[in-house]
């Protein structure tokens, strides 16, 4: 008989992904999902619909074999296209938006580092580097509607920091920060030396045009951009992401970490991809008229309710972190919610940090979906008959 495994060689490498935890108990079982950070998607034939003939024919008459490690070749001249100054070389393509994040990190950081993030975010943000080398965090500030300070980072800079990531329009809070306060932090990493890794994953939704950032890959040598078809496109079962940035060395380091990883995309994927991307106005202003029709029906909601909850419009995104002011508060709440009522929110300890403090009495709502009115008439409901 073998010898019984030892369970320590096969524990996680890092601490569980509480947000990620969280959904794989409740996701798929909920009736309604009210935090979902991913908007309202469309169907197969819908997205090759947006396509030419040509396309069609190259979808039905695709080869299953694999693909180039760097994404097809078609893709990394639609998404260069998207860049004002990228070419189809200075782009990866990945699956999804979290193997290049885990990677950026891996390529970059040692042991001797130092890396600066803002919170609250995703959290593999934060482990990833965390298991590599220190850390410091930055806290947005929810007193100034989740403004960040760019002289905390400033003071947060070492000798050796090597790395400093950002999430604008932000998740949870859909924050945007100015464009002055960008171009600070750019003239801070070039003036160290410092890489500066930008989550932009829900970059085309914001509630303003002007609000609108350029991306960090367009305007820094060392600017990494990262982006997927998850958000801003609501195509999350493609599972195309990718990074983009002008030193190709870094992409180069990537590419080899990525042999280990995905090795390549799917290619059916790449070509939908490619849709999307030449169909991306179209495509975004569809998700855009959904989820302006349920900010009118969450403001109204959260009008009724101004004794329970401190709510703001999110300056980008299709997800708010609302204050609950319920005495009970906010893990009880989200937790008596899905299970009376099938109603999905994600309370404040899935964003819990370990370098800094999280408004405890908070939880992420989404509004991109066509669903939302109808499980906000639940919420509401349920709360009159508390």
């Amino acid at each position: 008989m073998s010898a019984r495994p030892n369970s320590a060689a096969f524990a996680a490498p890092f601490r569980d992904f509480a947000l990620e935890t969280y959904f794989s108990r409740w996701e798929f079982k909920a009736r309604f999902n009210l935090a979902g950070s991913d908007p309202e998607t469309m169907t197969l034939n819908e997205l090759l619909a947006l396509g030419t003939e040509e396309d069609r024919r190259a979808f039905g008459d695709m080869s299953l074999g694999y693909t180039e490690t760097w994404g097809a070749p078609a893709l990394r001249r639609t998404i260069a296209g998207t860049y004002e100054t990228m070419e189809p070389e200075d782009i990866l393509c990945f699956a999804g938006a979290e193997e290049p994040i885990y990677v950026a990190a891996r390529v970059l950081l040692g042991p001797s580092d130092h890396a600066i993030i803002v919170t609250p975010g995703y959290q593999s943000a934060e482990t990833i580097a965390l298991s590599i080398c220190p850390v410091t965090a930055v806290p947005l500030d929810p007193e100034r509607d989740w403004e960040l300070d760019v002289d905390r980072v400033r003071e947060a800079i070492r000798p050796n920091t090597r790395l400093l990531s950002i999430n604008f329009p932000n998740n949870p809070t859909g924050h945007v920060i100015p464009r002055e306060s960008l171009d600070a932090l750019v003239t801070l990493c070039r003036e160290h030396g410092i890489w500066l890794f930008s989550d932009e994953v829900y970059r085309r939704m914001e509630r303003r045009p002007e609000d609108r950032l350029p991306q960090v890959a367009d305007i820094y040598e060392r600017g990494i951009s990262l982006n997927v078809l998850t958000k801003a496109y609501g195509l999350p079962a493609l599972r195309i992401g990718w990074l983009a940035c002008r030193d190709r060395e870094f992409l180069q380091r990537c590419e080899r970490y990525k042999h280990y990883l995905s090795i390549c995309n799917a290619g059916p994927s790449e070509l939908l991809a490619d849709i999307a991307l030449r169909a991306a106005d179209h495509v975004t202003d569809r998700i855009r008229s959904i989820t302006e029709a349920n900010l009118a029906v969450l403001e109204e909601f959260f009008a009724r309710h101004r004794d329970l909850f401190d709510w703001h419009v999110p300056k980008g995104g299709c997800i708010g972190f609302i204050r609950y002011r319920g005495g009970d508060g906010v893990e009880a709440f989200t937790a008596r919610l899905v299970e009376e009522t099938g109603v999905l929110l994600l309370p404040a300890s899935v964003y819990r940090s370990e370098l800094a403090a999280v408004p405890e009495d908070r939880f992420r709502i989404g509004f991109g979906r066509k669903n939302t009115a109808q499980a906000v008439e639940v919420l509401d409901r349920w709360l009159g008959g508390r």
